[in-house]
């Protein structure tokens, strides 16, 4: 029999926010663009371009070629290309360095890679200070 809690001690810490993904996202792809009310009861996966506001139970990965305009409201965000207008992170938002936001925006936790483009006002409703990062890793 196995103590839960020894394994969970033992199990090596998640140290980037794409290897904390366990389910299989919803995808806009590259070159797709959707337009309306978004809602999702787990992870979306952005290449292409949403106009439109979303709620999101998941997280939200925007990639570099993905773009959003609209108000999302998501669990965890990963930012890395342009997103204009209000983004509500319930708990943790990255935002890499190829990333442009304008707005407003608001997050328990906030990481900002060196290099990212941010013309938004920023609430952190921890009070934690932004991280700051300069990325290593690509991908």
């Amino acid at each position: 029999m196995s103590d839960p809690d020894l394994a969970a001690a033992t199990t090596p810490l998640k140290r980037r926010f794409l290897d904390r993904s366990t389910s299989t996202p919803t995808l806009v792809g590259k070159g797709s663009r959707f337009e309306g009310n978004f809602a999702c009861p787990g992870d979306v996966s952005v290449a292409g371009e949403v106009v439109g506001h979303g709620e999101i139970k998941g997280m939200l990965t925007l990639s570099e070629s993905g773009s959003w305009q609209g108000a999302v409201q998501c669990a965890d965000a990963l930012v890395a290309g342009l997103f204009e207008g209000e983004l509500w992170v319930n708990r943790k938002l990255e935002v890499r360095a190829s990333a442009r936001l304008r707005g407003k925006i608001s997050a328990t936790h906030i990481a900002v890679a060196e290099g990212a483009i941010i013309e938004a006002d920023i609430i952190v409703t921890s009070g934690a200070p932004i991280e700051r990062f300069a990325e290593r890793r690509h991908g």
